[in-house]
Formats: structure tokens, sequence, C-alpha cells
């Protein structure tokens, strides 16, 4: 089977639920979609960094690489700081990523932004408040 490699990129936070959020989110990305080897990085604040995690896939054999930020919405972090991590231009999209001598496509997924399942889970979420009543 030929895998392919998400790299799942969170903030990053000094308050220990963020990056078990994003490692949880990971692994259930991971159980969902068998063709992903899936790996979690954050922008600042915690380990493992966006470049590490991209040096862990070099260890993979993988044959297309896609990061996916697990953010809401574009910002200075997905519009810069993410792309400049990764090797892209700014509003670039699509680029290569070296792995074990060869180059791989690299590409670069949007935020999660305005989606049904969002309003769903909003809605979940305001109903188990409402329990709070």
């Amino acid at each position: 089977m030929v895998l392919k490699g998400m790299l799942l990129v969170g903030h990053g936070s000094t308050m220990p639920y963020n990056k078990q959020l994003v490692e949880s989110t990971g692994k259930l990305v991971a159980a969902q979609t068998p063709e992903f080897i899936v790996k979690c990085a954050f922008m600042n604040m915690n380990k493992p960094s966006i470049e590490d995690a991209l040096a862990e896939f070099r260890k993979e054999n993988i044959d297309a690489l896609v990061v996916v930020p697990l953010f809401l919405a574009k910002g200075v972090h997905i519009e810069k700081d993410i792309p400049s991590v990764i090797g892209l231009a700014e509003g670039v999209k699509k680029g290569t990523f070296a792995l074990n001598g060869k180059s791989i496509p690299l590409v670069y997924a949007d935020p999660i932004g305005s989606d049904p399942l969002l309003a769903t889970l909003m809605v979940k979420n305001a109903q188990k408040a409402l329990t709070l009543l």
C-alpha cells in the first residue's frame, strides 16, 4: 500500500490541554484513514516543532506529504509562518519535500474554516451547556 504523510499542526500553548487535544485528534484521524501516517507538530510552545516532525517524516516511506493546520481560520500563522517553515512562499499551496534522496509532493491544506460539521459541533456544545441550567 502506498502511504501518504499527514502533518497535523496545532498552535501550541502553555496549557497542557492544547497539546493533548491536537495529539488525540491526530490519533482519531489516523484511526479513520489508514492510508495516512499521521504526525502532530506545533507552531510554538509545544514539542515537537514543525521542523522536528518534518525530520521524523524523512524516516517514513511516503509518496506525498500534506500539512494540515488544526486552526479555525486564516491568520498570520496560516498565511505566513507555517508556509515559511515548510518551505512554501506565502499564498503557495504546493511544493516538494526532500525524502531519502528524492523529492515527493508537499501540499498545504486550508484551516478548518466554515463547515456544516463545525456548525453541528457548535449546536452539540450549546445543547450540552444548556444541561447546566
